[in-house]
């Protein structure tokens, strides 16, 4: 007996002992987030926190593409794949396309386990308020470290940041923080991951306002540059002081430069455009052909290596070629060769479905691209002098602003990397340019116009998922009126006298058949015969209506399209049975205030910082 008690006693004991863990574990981060909700310091020193994670992150997937270089192509360990290096002929034509393969593979079963596209920090603050998911982010960081580690044409840039922002959004969804704190929350994992990528904190935390945040306010400025600052240190210990990209003698600028850098700037407009046009072609010359999405990459990689049979230099994401272009000058023929060459790897890279970004990729471009204006210019008109340091900066500055979308964060990363005021201005010259000429031709920068392909409509990170909640089913009325289609208008006039209700909608055994305005009807003299004459006669065209489930955007459509002040709401289109009606008023009204509510937030202790950067797509 009092062996089989014993037993009984402990497992008693165990389980009460779990029951009280649970409930203090659940005690723990009630108390946790209601500290969040209300301290804005709390979440400062949470920012604070994660953005070691978030830079250490970052040293991981450095560390093991650098090592996957070093492996895959024999290169020394601290090198950069395109510094160029007298690589191994067998190695460049066999480790791009096989390592396709195995990329395209790894996609495929990643794509039967997880049948959904992978959201990210962008998307995720526009439109699911700041939600990602951290195995998404993950399964995004393995792909796009292994497309760059066998050596294609494209950034790491992307797997940091959907790194850094999944993990902040996984802490915040596990607090379950408001909304607008998961937003900002989002924006400081991009902004440590940029910032310990590049060693540039000023650069992170203003990615983050551009792309990720819309815009920052003073209630978002102190956690993002808390996390770009923590995820910098973090980088530094590993990595060292210095920045990426490091000038070893002052820049020479003077006025006439200024003029030829706005062209400069137009230039590389027009050669961001064709970058993000080439990507959309490449994909587009694959899904014609039918081929299989797990080949794709292995196509591209052939490719990117029958490229880098001539020109080295696009391999991998273009760092060590950014910083020779830097310290070194390529003759001219070399440099418009290379040029075409690392564009036509990126894009090829990218649209046969390698996973990473345009960052590094544009940078070095841009570099390339303003070292040889500096060189055409200095055969055409010796007598100007140029310096082609500065037009090397203006350039890498200028495509990667007109690519990725984020002026500022391009004009302080030169900043950082150089520290020369007169450099600055002048990149930030050619900057503006190239994006308001790429805004003006072309309307997107290369995130938003991967969003414009896939019918996303999205412009930038402004908060515009709430919307989406903001479904008909929540706004319309279920005080509708019926009547059926051999109701005589004599009577529809007797039972609904002018001024009892607005409309009745006609309906043929549940099924909804149209909308009559009383208003038309009590003072219409075009019925003959009223006695003999029923409402479903009265029925011209078939009926307009809504859908629960669309969102107050799609209903404020139809209203426009149909030009009715009030429209029907059915619960499924093939049933036609009416569950209530939205007027249009209605639906602005509550549209207005709730876009009021969302401003006031959004403004809420902003002060000076209201809205001094906004997106820029």
């Amino acid at each position: 007996m009092s062996e089989q008690v014993q037993p009984r006693l402990n497992g008693g004991l165990t389980a009460r002992f779990r029951r009280i863990e649970l409930r203090w574990r659940i005690l723990a981060r009630n108390l946790l987030r209601r500290a969040l909700r209300d301290n804005e310091i709390a979440i400062v020193v949470l920012a604070a926190f994660l953005g070691v994670g978030a830079g250490f992150g970052v040293v991981l997937l450095k560390r093991g593409v650098d090592a996957f270089h070093s492996m895959a192509f024999d290169i020394p360990l601290e090198g950069h794949l395109s510094d160029g290096y007298n690589l191994d002929w067998w190695r460049v034509l066999v480790i791009p396309g096989g390592g396709g393969l195995v990329v395209g593979l790894v996609a495929w079963f990643i794509r039967r386990r997880r049948p959904r596209e992978i959201v990210d920090a962008i998307e995720a603050n526009a439109l699911y308020g700041g939600r990602m998911s951290l195995t998404d982010s993950i399964n995004l960081s393995i792909l796009t470290l292994l497309s760059g580690g066998f050596g294609a044409s494209v950034g790491m840039e992307a797997a940091y940041t959907q790194l850094g922002a999944g993990f902040f959004s996984h802490v915040g969804a596990t607090l379950r923080l408001r909304r607008e704190d998961m937003r900002t929350l989002v924006g400081c994992g991009a902004a440590a991951a940029i910032a310990a990528a590049f060693n540039a904190p000023l650069a992170g935390a203003f990615y983050a306002f551009e792309l990720v945040v819309g815009r920052y306010t003073l209630a978002n400025l102190a956690p993002v540059a808390m996390a770009a600052l923590t995820g910098t240190f973090t980088a530094r210990v590993t990595f060292g002081a210095d920045p990426s990209f490091v000038v070893d003698r002052p820049v020479h600028v003077s006025g006439i430069d200024y003029a030829l850098f706005f062209g400069l700037g137009l230039a590389c407009a027009l050669l961001s455009i064709l970058v993000m046009n080439g990507v959309t072609l490449t994909e587009g010359w694959f899904r014609q052909r039918s081929i299989p999405p797990y080949v794709r990459p292995a196509i591209g990689g052939i490719a990117v290596a029958a490229i880098a049979l001539v020109f080295p230099e696009v391999l991998g994401s273009g760092h060590g070629g950014i910083v020779a272009s830097l310290h070194t000058t390529y003759a001219l023929p070399y440099l418009l060769g290379l040029i075409s060459a690392k564009t036509i790897a990126s894009a090829v890279s990218i649209g046969a479905g390698f996973r990473g970004g345009l960052f590094s990729s544009a940078l070095f471009i841009g570099s390339l691209f303003g070292g040889a204006l500096a060189l055409a210019l200095d055969r055409v008109f010796p007598a100007l002098r140029v310096d082609a340091l500065a037009y090397t900066l203006v350039g890498m500055g200028s495509v990667a602003a007109g690519i990725v979308g984020a002026p500022v964060t391009m004009i302080l990363l030169v900043l950082e990397g150089t520290g020369d005021f007169s450099a600055t201005v002048g990149v930030m010259v050619g900057v503006i340019t190239t994006t308001l000429a790429v805004r003006h031709w072309f309307g997107y920068s290369f995130a938003t116009w991967r969003f414009h392909l896939r019918g996303l409509k999205i412009r930038g990170a402004d908060d515009v998922g709430w919307m989406d909640e903001l479904k008909v089913g929540r706004l319309m009325r279920t005080d509708f009126k019926t009547v059926p289609t051999g109701m005589s208008v004599t009577v529809l006039r007797n039972a609904f006298p002018l001024g009892s209700t607005k409309n009745v909608f006609v309906i043929d055994d549940e099924r909804l058949v149209g909308m009559i305005d009383l208003a038309e009807l009590h003072v219409s003299d075009q019925i003959a015969d009223p006695e003999h004459t029923t409402a479903g006669e009265l029925i011209r065209e078939p009926p307009q209506f809504l859908l629960s489930g669309e969102d107050v955007r799609a209903a404020l459509g139809k209203f426009g399209e149909t030009q009715l002040e009030t429209l029907p709401v059915v619960d499924d289109p093939a049933a036609m049975r009416i569950i209530g009606y939205l007027t249009e008023a209605f639906a602005l009204r509550r549209y207005n205030q709730e876009l009021e509510r969302r401003r006031g937030e959004a403004e809420r202790d902003s002060g000076l910082y209201s809205s001094a950067v906004q997106t820029n797509d």
